[in-house]
């Protein structure tokens, strides 16, 4: 593939809702353009942008992808990202590199979750939209219900480029409104022919685009408003210059299984979409932390992002970039703007799918990959340590399902672990760590389709089948009265004797941690042996006497015991201690303490009161609610770890995943008795 100016390439992610096809616009654009020799199908696993063996299997995308074509003398860099929700991060990765998003809609479902989504991170990152409605050939679809929904959802700047003439519930024909020209197509290849008569509907459609046309200037504005037509090249102009400014949002149709519609998108792209010289050009941070313009210029110093990593154990670690200035190329001098250090560039590719291509350079506002970068991980900046500046990362959703991880072999815990951590420099949304209280490995995630992926690349990638269990909670124990018991530690032998005689008063306390003083008068104890007393308790509060869980809130004062001048020693006082405290903890009135985390959950207007309902349920208390705009409200509350596990696959039913939540560690509370009964008979079968 050659090289294009900034002018000539247009960066496009494909969003939606999952099933809207956004695979297969990729696959109809790609064979129209010749990028691929055959078409691919989702159904046979032979798509250019779905090749990771799980996408395959689950005959969905799991991760971004990134498949370039040329049409026109533009280069068109399709960046094709999941619409399962499970998959979010690769959503985000591809609004990072995008200066455009094309929005699939399903012709038949209309809008979902997955369209508010799309267009909102759009709306995030200051992209230019552009919908497609897909399927138009399945007999449900009603291309006219889903426009007039966008209109109702997203208001006046929905604008008809391209619209269907149906006849007996076939869409064989398309009425582009820029050229106000309708094409048949068959077999994908759009023919001119007669336009139809579609009576007022078309009227009111081209009325519909003259009016956003004429809202782009005063001179537009004056021209329509006397009376006068547009030419199609004004239309054209007029509709660029609003897509380009986010005052107009197109709208073109057809069926990508079928190609139809297709090459009439590609020509309005090129038509309407920005190019990266147009809407690459980045506000950065210099050094100070100052805000600096980079701008899309390939003769300027060099600077691109990091917006993903595939870590492949046999292939190698591969970053992809887009170069916001300058060249990126193996002359290249550049430094991690994240770690400081000097980055060697071996060779820059593009890729199609899985294929590589070998470049001499990513040029800017383009788009493509280096390999071999270790240390170089997602959302860094590359630049030239001449001109040091930090673009934007990628703002990840944060996981919010955690599970216990368990190998299924013995000894592979190590394998299993290092495994999970390469696969989390491919997923930022991947989260794994050790519970030091449990000893279990945690990985966490966005839900429990992308966990079960997890597991599955972790067996076809590294050979490691791991099992995932609800995780185990880190209770805590207390005491609730003041005790004293003795702890008398005598062992009578042939030869030395071991003797330890403490007595220790326990009361409860604020205080994460034994709290330890000795009141002893007299020299009823050796001082030397003070110690050895405070580490028999500090070891024994390791396990509380209800349900072998850590004490806390344990104040142990030392205040009388006796010694043996020949048998008493360090080892006997450390034993008494323990004794003493096992004596007193059942005595004390000790009470299970469990976790409780502070709840942040966003939810529509209309699910609150199953929100609120569901926090009830789970012993938790609402604290209070506010609204989030756009006919959202948070509710803020705090709930019991333990009673958070499946949080998120509740939310997502509910709100068919638009809500959202954030749950932090809080403190510790008495856990209610007749919830603890189960958790203490549970941990001492």
């Amino acid at each position: 593939m050659k090289q294009y100016a900034a002018k000539n390439i247009l960066n496009i992610a494909l969003a939606g809702h999952s099933g809207a096809g956004k695979t297969s616009i990729a696959e109809a654009m790609l064979y129209i353009s010749k990028a691929s020799e055959r078409l691919g199908n989702i159904a046979d696993g032979s798509t250019v942008c779905d090749f990771d063996p799980e996408e395959i299997k689950r005959k969905s995308s799991l991760a971004a992808a990134v498949a370039p074509l040329e049409w026109k003398n533009y280069k068109i860099n399709l960046i094709d990202s999941p619409g399962l929700f499970d998959f979010g991060g690769g959503a985000c990765e591809a609004a990072r590199a995008a200066d455009s998003m094309l929005v699939a809609i399903s012709g038949r479902d209309g809008i979902g979750v997955g369209t508010e989504k799309a267009v909102a991170a759009a709306e995030s990152r200051g992209l230019a939209k552009i919908f497609f409605v897909n399927g138009l050939c399945d007999e449900s679809a009603d291309f006219y219900k889903v426009f007039e929904t966008l209109k109702a959802e997203f208001g006046p700047s929905i604008c008809p480029v391209v619209v269907p003439f149906i006849v007996d519930g076939k869409a064989d024909i398309y009425v582009n409104m820029l050229e106000f020209k309708a094409y048949e197509c068959c077999g994908g290849k759009p023919k001119e022919v007669k336009m139809p008569d579609m009576g007022e509907r078309l009227n009111g459609l081209r009325t519909a685009i003259y009016e956003a046309v004429a809202e782009t200037s005063d001179e537009m504005f004056e021209k329509y408003f006397s009376g006068e037509k547009f030419t199609p090249e004004e239309v054209i102009v007029g509709v660029s210059k609003g897509v380009k400014n986010g005052s107009i949002t197109p709208v073109f149709c057809g069926d990508a299984l079928r190609m139809n519609g297709v090459e009439q998108l590609m020509n309005g792209l090129v038509w309407l979409a920005p190019p990266a010289s147009e809407k690459s050009a980045e506000t950065a941070a210099d050094v100070n932390g100052d805000p600096v313009e980079v701008t899309v210029d390939e003769a300027a110093a060099p600077a691109a992002v990091v917006f993903k990593t595939v870590a492949d154990p046999f292939v190698g670690k591969l970053s992809y970039i887009k170069a916001v200035s300058g060249r990126i190329s193996s002359d290249a001098q550049l430094v991690d703007m994240r770690t400081k250090q000097p980055v060697r560039i071996g060779k820059t590719l593009f890729m199609h799918g899985k294929k590589q291509e070998d470049t001499p350079y990513i040029a800017a506002g383009d788009i493509g990959a280096v390999p071999k970068l270790q240390d170089v991980k997602t959302g860094d900046t590359l630049c030239s340590p001449a001109h040091m500046v930090k673009l934007d990362g990628i703002d990840y959703p944060e996981p919010t399902l955690s599970m216990a991880v368990i190998p299924q072999k013995k000894g592979e815990e190590d394998k299993a672990a290092q495994g999970i951590l390469r696969l989390a420099e491919e997923d930022p949304t991947i989260s794994f760590k050790t519970n030091p209280e449990t000893h279990q490995m945690i990985i966490s995630g966005l839900g429990e389709q992308h966990l079960d992926a997890v597991v599955c690349r972790l067996k076809n990638k590294f050979g490691v089948g791991v099992t995932l269990e609800e995780p185990r909670v880190a209770y805590r124990e207390t005491i609730r009265k003041k005790v004293s018991a003795q702890g008398k530690y005598k062992k009578q032998t042939g030869g030395h004797g071991q003797y330890g005689d403490v007595w220790i008063e326990f009361s409860p306390c604020e205080s994460d941690e034994l709290v330890f003083e000795e009141r002893v008068v007299g020299g009823a104890v050796p001082k030397n042996y003070f110690p050895a007393v405070e580490k028999g308790l500090r070891e024994s509060v390791k396990k509380g006497a209800l349900a072998g869980y850590p004490m806390v809130g344990l104040h142990a004062a030392l205040y009388d015991g006796s010694y043996h001048p020949v048998d008493s020693s360090e080892m006997a006082f450390k034993m008494a201690a323990s004794l003493a405290y096992k004596e007193a903890v059942p005595k004390a009135s000790p009470v299970l303490l469990e976790p409780i985390g502070t709840l942040k959950c966003t939810v529509p207007d209309g699910d609150m009161g199953g929100v609120i309902g569901e926090i009830n349920k789970r012993r938790g208390r609402v604290l209070g609610m506010e609204s989030a705009g756009k006919g959202m409200q948070t509710i803020g509350a705090e709930v019991p770890e333990g009673e958070m596990h499946d949080f998120t696959t509740f939310l997502r039913q509910l709100t068919q995943g638009r809500g959202t939540f954030r749950f932090t560690f809080a403190r510790y509370e008495e856990m209610p008795p007749q919830f603890a009964k189960k958790v203490i008979e549970d941990a001492n079968k």
